[in-house]
């Protein structure tokens, strides 16, 4: 099962039914002045990367580093070229105290839905989610996203602060991983070091980018 590959576009939250102010936002650069023009307060960052045989490699040696327990909301992903909304859902999903739903809004009936389910099961539910998949798929139709020529595969992942441990979301993985210790106004550093650590397994490879989930000052 494939959807149409698609771009993290801000009016994703709004199909989803996400109000208020938090809104997705380009970061220009993981280090420096850049990385400090990143709107605050910032609750994920999500970084997309071309899968390539380095990092399956490493993907390998991270299998023991998956944290057990159900502290964060995870999902696995099993339909092909949904991973930006499964990085959307997982920014928000571990996010939902901070977020304003409006009343219809898809995605708070999903996680709310699946607050007590497994990965796995989570995973089925998305599946067969028709309102996610409208969503996903009238984004992705608005051609934002082209493919690339040679056919590289790409994939989204997210980062986000939950009670001061900074968890990677990866959905073809078993489980989030921990990277250690976080607080707010740190975790967008954090993160980026971590996202840095991706780049530089990948010699001669330029095609990174990310954006952040931030709460927007609209006064």
């Amino acid at each position: 099962m494939e959807w149409t590959p698609m771009e993290i576009n801000p009016e994703m939250m709004d199909k989803l039914g996400v109000g208020g102010n938090w809104s997705f936002v380009d970061v220009l650069g993981l280090e420096g002045d850049q990385l400090s023009a990143v709107p605050k307060p910032c609750c994920a960052l999500m970084l997309l990367f071309p899968l390539t045989q380095q990092h399956e490699s490493f993907r390998q040696k991270q299998a023991d580093k998956v944290a057990a327990g159900s502290e964060v909301y995870f999902l696995k992903q099993s339909v092909g070229n949904s991973c930006g909304t499964i990085a959307l859902l997982h920014s928000v999903g571990n996010n939902k105290d901070k977020m304003t739903f409006n009343n219809s809004s898809a995605l708070k009936k999903f996680l709310d839905d699946t607050a007590d389910m497994s990965a796995e099961d989570r995973a089925k539910q998305f599946e067969n989610n028709q309102a996610i998949k409208e969503a996903h798929n009238d984004i992705a139709a608005e051609g934002r996203c082209v493919p690339e020529a040679d056919k590289v595969n790409f994939h989204f992942i997210a980062f986000v602060n939950v009670n001061g441990q900074l968890y990677e979301f990866d959905g073809r993985m078993d489980g989030a991983v921990n990277h250690g210790d976080t607080t707010d106004d740190t975790f967008v550093m954090d993160a980026a070091k971590v996202c840095l650590g991706f780049m530089k397994r990948e010699k001669d490879e330029v095609r990174f980018s990310a954006v952040a989930l931030s709460k927007l000052n609209t006064n």
